[in-house]
């Protein structure tokens, strides 16, 4: 297997191309990526900018540019002796354009299609008027509304006639057309089109109607994802053709699995995917939450590295700013501190409101259930029971039958903690649950029901958790990140070490990751807004005279004081930034919260005011200069923090994984500001520039962001020859002296030894404070000096604020 010494990743879409990529191999290498790890190249919707939303997967994208571009950038990535890795999305299928064949067929023909069994589909809907049909939330308004304002058409395309609603086109079904009439008389008709529109395979409804139920598995809750039954060996054919003509002509050395907890049997799954890319690298987009550890079973390098961002980002986090932080905040905000009560809250909300359908669809199966064991349960109580479970559940999901000792855990826990809250209902409910779940007969009702339960949990966590709650608990925002528990402020070193150790034993080959094109903030972001947890008092004094400064440009309480705290720390953690871009990130995070105002449910005179906030205050000098001045007080102590946590990543176990652009100082937001265009020149030029310049040279220019490119670039050179060392074992190491507590350090392979500080804003006086090296000499690689037996910690960042330590006998 060809384990990636580091990985770049590159978002491709149509303004950034193969033949762009291609471009940048030279740069790649003398930076010292191994393998490009590309988004999903294969036929997305048009104009996608992410190519999650395929809709061909027997073809490349052609927005990217032709396979014989591909080609040429896999013969120019050998010839530099690199790789690449490739972004799969197995799980659904963008369904809003006719070139997704296989959709388009199953609208045409229906539950006749050829390709009906590709899609997740429940065609015995318990609406009379949705059986044997597909439901369909396109429409702006109620069907009956669109009808009469001729908002539905007729159209040909060729001798194809189409049903139209403005850009969006569907087919019309074989033999359904009025052969007495042509297509003018049926448009001028409302009664004829809706005549021929019921003769459809397909129901057009109100994507925002109450109560709406769709009958199609989706991607979460985008009901333009719709979800592929990959479970089947014909579909999963279909699904990886063109992967699999990919891997017989050895272009890939590795693959990234999207999004795997929607698989109906994820690690039958992955068995079959290695069977087909043996030898291959893959890693899976699993989150793992505290505590939690890959399935054993699993053909797997490891996953993309969130658990491994919360870790090291905790590092930075200092716990004596804690209960202070909390009590601004709640005193500030008037929002609660239980983050783990709003968590479950918002993930019954979630099931409730997003996930209607899958969660009666689940009722109606245990129902079945229920009846064929002679019990008489409410459909409704089987629903709350139910919801309560999902809510309860601190983990993505569970994997029986396969991983049944951590299932029985986890849903006996999840089960015992909904019979609390809910003591009114009947214990055998949860006990009938249990019985189902556990040790279910091996028929195909109850089977079904434990493999879509099992799909459903994994979107409740994300939607309820990522996507509401971390927008609504908004104390220390750098701590709300995919896979993190914002109620857990900071890490300890002993936990970090011992996470690490664990991944060295365990999945030694597992990416590393700080910025993802998923993640809310990016690591520079979050590295300086960890600062505000060393300096609480000072913060909330900020926030108290902006406020003040701020009252006039509110209309009214708006916005509320939850958000404008986000605004303040959206604002530090990223500076300077432009209006647009705080715009955006704050009506994408408001929407999310749900507090105030949703994507479904508009509330246009919040959101007018909260953007007439956002740019009076932008617009105040006094409020800006302030602020400013506030920001210029963190940024050299960001930039460390930036550095620690990036040196980490580099040398801890695993593969490390850069994101487009984060070589330098990368001040994003949660997308799409993170897909923002990257100046590749600038990036080539200064590292042209880095490497004829000493420490003390770059860290004087850390604010261009040059000490972060130059010392990746060294790091992965060292990486690149002492390969044994970076294979290695990991040893905890521990400085002793008034100032322990603020220095990380750890030997890999017992001969490279990285050392960080942390919580530098505080206190920045080493004093006593040292590091005693195993015997021998050792030169630091980023500044040349040699050090023996006792190192004091300020002579190691004398020149540069991290150390990397190479043992004289590996020394080049």
């Amino acid at each position: 297997m060809n384990i990636p010494r580091a990985t770049y990743r590159v978002q491709f879409h149509e303004r950034f191309r193969l033949p762009d990529a291609l471009a940048l191999v030279p740069y790649l290498h003398e930076l010292g990526i191994s393998h490009v790890y590309a988004s999903p190249v294969f036929a997305a919707c048009p104009h996608s900018t992410h190519g999650y939303d395929v809709c061909n997967f027997s073809r490349l994208n052609p927005e990217l540019g032709s396979e014989d571009d591909l080609g040429k950038l896999v013969q120019a990535l050998h010839k530099n002796k690199m790789g690449l890795v490739l972004d799969i999305v197995p799980n659904h299928m963008g369904i809003t354009t006719p070139q997704n064949i296989w959709w388009w067929d199953v609208l045409k023909h229906g539950r006749a299609s050829r390709y009906a069994g590709h899609f997740d589909i429940d065609w015995e809907s318990p609406d009379p008027k949705s059986r044997n049909k597909l439901v369909l939330p396109v429409l702006g308004e109620k069907y009956e509304q669109v009808l009469a304002k001729g908002g539905l058409t007729i159209t040909r395309y060729g001798q194809e006639p189409l049903l139209h609603y403005y850009e969006n086109a569907f087919p019309v079904a074989p033999g359904s057309m009025p052969t007495n009439l042509d297509i003018n008389e049926i448009n001028a008709s409302p009664v004829v089109l809706d005549e021929l529109i019921q003769r459809q395979n397909y129901r057009l409804e109100f994507y925002g109607a109450d109560g709406l139920l769709l009958n199609y598995r989706r991607f979460f809750a985008v009901n333009t994802l719709a979800g592929v039954r990959v479970e089947d060996k014909n579909v999963f054919a279909g699904v990886h053709s063109l992967l699999a003509r990919w891997l017989a002509k050895d272009w890939l050395d590795g693959l990234r699995v999207d999004h795997p907890d929607g698989l109906r049997n994820p690690g039958e799954y992955l068995r079959q995917l290695e069977q087909l890319a043996p030898g291959r690298w893959i890693v899976v987009e699993k989150i793992l939450m505290a505590g939690e550890n890959l399935p054993a079973s699993w053909p797997v390098a490891g996953t993309t590295g969130y658990d491994f961002l919360n870790y090291v980002n905790g590092l930075f986090i200092d716990p004596s700013g804690e209960s202070a932080l909390d009590h601004f905040y709640s005193d500030f905000t008037g929002e609660t501190l239980d983050y783990a009560a709003q968590a479950h809250e918002k993930k019954l909300f979630v099931l409730k409101e997003l996930f209607q359908t899958e969660g009666n669809r689940l009722a109606n199966l245990l129902a079945v259930i229920a009846r064929d064991r002679k019990l008489n349960f409410e459909t409704e109580k089987l629903s709350g029971a139910l919801n309560e479970l999902m809510a309860a559940l601190p983990v993505y999901r569970t994997y029986l039958p396969e991983e049944k000792d951590q299932a029985v855990m986890l849903i006996e826990k999840g089960l015992a903690k909904a019979q609390l809250r809910h003591p009114e209902w009947p214990s055998d409910l949860f006990d009938f649950l249990k019985v189902v779940l556990l040790t279910g007969r091996p028929d195909d009702v109850e089977s079904e029901f434990i493999a879509r339960f099992q799909q459903l949990t994994g979107p409740a966590m994300a939607k309820g958790v990522e996507d509401t709650a971390f927008y609504c608990f908004n104390r220390l925002v750098s701590l709300n990140e995919v896979g993190g528990n914002p109620g857990q402020f900071g890490i300890s070193t002993a936990a970090f070490h011992q996470f690490c150790s664990e991944h060295q034993n365990r999945r030694p080959n597992s990416m590393l990751t700080t910025s993802t094109h998923d993640t809310k903030r990016s690591e520079d972001v979050r590295a300086r807004l960890n600062l505000l947890s060393e300096i609480p008092d000072l913060w909330s004094q900020a926030v108290q005279r902006w406020t003040a400064m701020n009252a006039g440009h509110k209309r009214g309480d708006w916005p509320d004081r939850n958000a404008e705290y986000l605004f303040y720390q959206t604002l530090v953690g990223a500076w300077p930034l432009t209006s647009g871009r705080v715009l955006a990130c704050m009506e994408k995070s408001v929407r999310e919260a749900g507090q105030q105002t949703t994507w479904a449910r508009n509330n246009s005179q919040y959101e007018a005011a909260l953007c007439n906030f956002i740019a009076e205050a932008l617009r105040d000098p006094e409020f800006v200069r302030d602020m400013e001045r506030f920001v210029a007080g963190l940024t050299e102590a960001g930039h460390i923090n930036s550095l620690a946590q990036t040196l980490i990543k580099l040398t801890a176990p695993g593969v490390p994984d850069i994101y487009q652009g984060c070589e330098l100082w990368d001040f994003s937001l949660v997308d799409p500001d993170n897909r923002r265009p990257v100046d590749f020149e600038l990036r080539q030029r200064l590292l042209a520039e880095a490497k004829k310049l000493s420490a003390e040279e770059i860290w004087a220019r850390h604010e261009e962001g040059l000490p972060k490119l130059w010392m990746i670039q060294k790091t992965l050179d060292l990486r690149s020859h002492r390969k044994h060392c970076f294979s290695g074992q990991y040893e905890p190491m521990y400085a002793r002296g008034q100032k322990a507590g603020q220095v990380i350090a750890f030997i890999r392979g017992g001969g490279v030894i990285t050392v960080v500080p942390r919580w530098t804003l505080k206190s920045n006086d080493w004093g006593d404070t040292l590091l005693e090296l195993p015997s021998g000499l050792w030169r630091n690689e980023f500044t040349g000096e040699d050090f023996a037996g006792t190192a004091k910690i300020d002579k190691l960042f004398k020149n540069f604020p991290v150390a990397l330590l190479v043992g004289k006998e590996h020394v080049r």
